[in-house]
């Protein structure tokens, strides 16, 4: 089997990286010869990884606009050579090049991600390109992939397919010590890539206004500079108890951080099951989330709270969740419940390895 369309294995960029380092020793516990597909630089060197499992690395065009569709292009290409038994592919934007899979026989599921022209980061031509992809995927794809319910009423209305419903898992962890010298609940987080659909900026407008004694972490980064970049390093320069960590590879400490916020707050605004609110919800992280369709599915109704894309509503929010130990208490456990009911790795890999293999026996 082939995984293409990540940035390798072990990585820890995003959300597909997450799921595919969890996958990989399930699918080679069941018997796979797995392959992954990644870039040069994509793995982390000295991260735990399953010597059972082949990493090839090819070659593309490292833009912010072309790499996905170059690097799926020359993944693909090998992955015929060597006559992979199956493939599994991440992101739409690959489903340009499933007709060559096809034509070799080979079966294809494809985890469709979110709705990738409704992100902002993109321009005009990134969006037809995503919307191509995405049509490309419907029509070639063996077995489409969602990680949100949702996702899979868009897939099912918009173009007629339907879905195997597969979110992302997350982690219970021991994080007894609480990390960087902060108070157990006594400090705001967010965990996110720095762009605009995930409300980086209203937030980081929502901390000015709260007082200087309220310690923030900010986790994550752009990957390339800009402006929200920009911003967070002067705002923690600027602000003592603002603390800018960029992008974090270190998962215990990413777990403790979690595991002892005062408030998490979650600004994405598109795509559908999101890993790092699954890991939030694990580690029983009191919840101030973006009121969305996807947010609400994988939080429920009462396994967190609610805002719009507001800066004075989110300082709001962050200040009453904040100062309510009762109510950070409550959404913390039956966050926690929710997750391990919903969420867990174990059920996550088994149904990815059925939905393979049953792909596998259909062709």
């Amino acid at each position: 089997m082939s995984i293409i369309g990540t940035r390798g294995y072990p990585s820890f960029y995003g959300g597909f990286e997450t799921a595919v380092r969890r996958l990989v020793p399930a699918f080679a516990d069941a018997g796979w010869d797995v392959t992954v597909y990644g870039r040069p630089g994509g793995q982390k060197a000295g991260a735990d990884r399953d010597r059972r499992v082949t990493v090839r690395t090819t070659r593309g065009l490292e833009t912010k606009a072309l790499s996905t569709l170059t690097y799926g292009f020359t993944a693909v290409l090998d992955a015929l050579l060597r006559r992979t038994q199956a493939a599994l592919v991440m992101n739409v934007a690959n489903g340009f090049w499933l007709p060559l899979l096809r034509l070799r026989g080979i079966p294809v599921a494809v985890n469709v991600d979110g709705i990738e022209w409704e992100r902002a980061k993109w321009g005009r031509l990134a969006r037809a390109v995503f919307r191509a992809g995405a049509w490309m995927t419907a029509r070639f794809a063996d077995v489409i992939i969602v990680d949100a319910e949702a996702i899979g009423d868009y897939w099912r209305e918009k173009y007629g397919r339907e879905s195997v419903f597969i979110p992302y898992g997350g982690d219970p962890a021991d994080a007894t010590v609480v990390p960087l010298d902060l108070d157990d609940r006594g400090y705001v987080l967010v965990v996110a890539r720095f762009v605009p659909e995930n409300t980086i900026g209203e937030f980081l407008d929502a901390i000015e206004m709260l007082p200087d004694d309220r310690d923030v972490v900010i986790v994550g980064s752009s990957g390339y500079g800009g402006e929200l970049e920009e911003r967070a390093a002067r705002i923690a320069g600027a602000r003592s108890n603002v603390r800018w960590l960029g992008h974090l590879s270190d998962d215990e400490l990413l777990h403790a951080l979690w595991t002892h916020a005062g408030v998490y707050f979650h600004g994405h605004s598109v795509g559908g099951t999101n890993p790092a609110l699954v890991q939030a919800m694990a580690l029983g992280a009191p919840t101030l989330a973006l009121d969305t369709v996807y947010n609400r599915e994988v939080l429920g109704q009462e396994h967190g709270q609610f805002v719009r894309a507001d800066a004075a509503e989110i300082a709001r929010g962050i200040s009453a969740l904040i100062d309510d130990s009762s109510e950070q208490d409550r959404i913390s456990a039956t966050s926690r419940t929710r997750a391990e009911s919903r969420y867990s790795w174990s059920s996550v890999t088994q149904t990815y390895e059925t939905t393979m293999r049953r792909l596998v026996q259909k062709g």
